[in-house]
């Protein structure tokens, strides 16, 4: 094999047990997967779901950082979350919360080696889908009873 010209190309140089030199295949990106395809679908929009939990998780540090800090700084983060815009964001963080929960449960039962195939792993992505939903909507009702 010949030297490497490029210090990109020296990141995809393996060698075998044996020894001799490979190289090893580029990662495919989003640019290469069919995106209404259920299975690339949904890993990509777990992967979304998880930035999103963490924002949610910045969003519930400033809550208790202002509850902490005083009267005033907690009722400014209530009427934010209270109003329109916040109300939409906590329902976005509650239903990237129960999709990246739903989501992690299904690669959980791939990683103990069940749902590889094909019928299964389009039933447990409805069934992550339809979840999220269902669990989004109860988990707004319970909040709104319960106000």
């Amino acid at each position: 094999m010949s030297s490497t010209q490029d210090a990109n190309d020296a990141t995809m140089l393996g060698r075998r047990t044996d020894g001799t030199q490979v190289r090893r295949p580029l990662s495919p990106h989003l640019q290469v997967y069919d995106m209404m395809q259920m299975t690339s679908a949904l890993s990509i929009t777990h992967r979304a779901t998880g930035i999103a939990w963490s924002f949610g998780a910045a969003l519930m540090v400033w809550w208790l950082v202002a509850a902490a800090s005083g009267p005033a700084a907690f009722g400014w983060v209530q009427w934010f979350l209270g109003s329109f815009i916040g109300i939409l964001v906590l329902m976005g963080v509650t239903a990237a919360a129960w999709f990246h929960t739903l989501a992690g449960v299904r690669h959980l039962f791939w990683d103990a080696g069940y749902g590889y195939d094909i019928p299964t792993t389009y039933k447990s992505g409805r069934a992550v889908l339809i979840g999220t939903a269902v669990l989004t909507a109860l988990t707004w009702l319970a909040l709104l009873i319960s106000w």
